[in-house]
């Protein structure tokens, strides 16, 4: 085949992000089975069409004593073996690694149908021993070792950093809870569909609400999650062929229309001391939302209908709100007090719960958000679909704002 510089989401398949796969007795291939599997189904593909596939973990080798996961993918189906695939691992934006790398394939002309799956099994081991785990995708000798949960420590201090700068009152954060929490209901995959929420609950300072990272308490936490999600990525040739089989336009297939990757320094305190200078307290994130934003054509947040970002603690969908450019730097005090980021808002964030209401299965969770785009931009998303989406932009992190990749699919 040819080279061809579009790609597009011909649709996909989510585990129910509630389900504990430990208390199952399954083995995480069996996550992937169920996922790729359910794809194939949902998208009416054939295996034997799929030429290749890329998996995207952050931990298996802690979580289940288990690697070499793209050779997983093969015991999917017969018609699998001998396929090439390939893992990739950036923390938390695991996920969104193995979708550039799939992308930049089918860009390169090498394959015309790709599936790409993250997955996760983490309620193997206790809290503890999971928080360990986590403190890897940090500098673990320096930002780790030896300290419980490491991770809301460190997301903490990114709400420290913006107290010193520019002023941050807790009530926005747990706002930010509530409404993820609350948009989570609608979501019948949603890990916390059923759980209680609301603002009262995450502002308490009590037993039932613990500090577990400076200001960070657990209602400001996204979920320990077992899950797994497939999308399957083609050229613009097999979408063609695609949509004709299914009575379908090409034009009401999503595709990616832009991406955005970057790389800062491990340590948090070498990315705050580089970003002193600079209006954004992680500069290298601003830049890889709006890189996304130029390739796929769109001036500014205005042109986004909908976000799914990174809310691994409530700290980070705070720092999301000013990155993204809702408002200036420092204000994202703002969209949270006019109502911005609800589902019928200017601005809607996370319309499927994210990371703290629909879970975190680590290497699944840019996965997930790409698909939940994909839903959005097709009328397909339900009772958390917000009206009229035609350009949604994902914002995955992995470590402390380390690795941090965006995607904006639309139709």
């Amino acid at each position: 085949m040819a080279a061809d510089s579009e790609v597009y989401v011909l649709g996909g398949y989510q585990t129910d992000f509630g389900r504990n796969w430990s208390k199952e007795n399954k083995h995480f291939s069996a996550l992937m089975r169920e996922v790729v599997l359910g794809a194939l189904e949902r998208t009416d593909i054939a295996p034997e069409e799929v030429e290749s596939a890329h998996v995207g973990n952050f931990a298996a080798e802690l979580y289940c004593m288990q690697g070499h996961l793209g050779a997983f993918f093969t015991e999917v189906h017969p018609a699998f073996s001998g396929l090439p695939t390939g893992r990739h691992e950036a923390a938390c934006a695991s996920g969104s690694i193995a979708l550039l790398a799939a992308s930049a394939e089918i860009e390169a002309g090498r394959y015309d149908l790709q599936a790409v799956v993250g997955v996760e099994q983490m309620k193997t081991v206790s809290a503890a021993e999971g928080g360990a785990f986590l403190g890897t995708a940090a500098w673990y000798s320096e930002e780790a070792d030896g300290i419980d949960f490491p991770f809301p420590k460190l997301f903490g201090r990114l709400g420290d950093e913006y107290d010193a700068r520019y002023g941050l009152d807790d009530e926005y954060l747990a706002e930010i809870s509530k409404i993820n929490y609350a948009n989570a209901k609608l979501n019948p995959n949603a890990q916390t569909r059923t759980w209680y929420m609301n603002k009262d609950h995450a502002l308490c300072r009590s037993d039932d609400n613990p500090a577990v990272g400076g200001r960070i308490r657990i209602a400001d936490c996204s979920q320990v999650t077992d899950g797994a999600v497939c999308v399957f990525l083609a050229s613009r040739a097999y979408a063609e062929k695609y949509a004709r089989g299914m009575g379908k336009r090409l034009e009401d297939i999503p595709r990616i229309k832009g991406w955005g990757h970057n790389t800062a320094r491990l340590r948090f305190s070498d990315k705050v001391a580089e970003s002193l200078e600079n209006e954004y307290v992680l500069p290298h994130v601003r830049s890889t939302i709006t890189s996304a934003m130029k390739r796929a054509g769109i001036a500014d947040v205005n042109g986004i209908d909908a976000i799914e970002t990174h809310d691994c603690f409530t700290t980070s969908e705070y720092m999301a709100i000013d990155h993204f450019g809702i408002t200036a730097p420092g204000e994202s005090w703002k969209a949270v007090e006019a109502g911005w980021l609800e589902i019928d808002g200017k601005h809607p964030i996370n319309p499927s719960g994210g990371l703290i209401g629909a879970g975190h299965p680590v290497g699944a969770t840019g996965v997930r958000q790409l698909l939940d785009g994909c839903l959005q931009v097709t009328g397909q998303a339900g009772d958390y679909q917000v009206e009229g989406a035609k350009n949604v932009q994902t914002l995955n992190i992995g470590g402390s704002g380390t690795t941090s990749v965006s995607f904006v699919i639309g139709v």
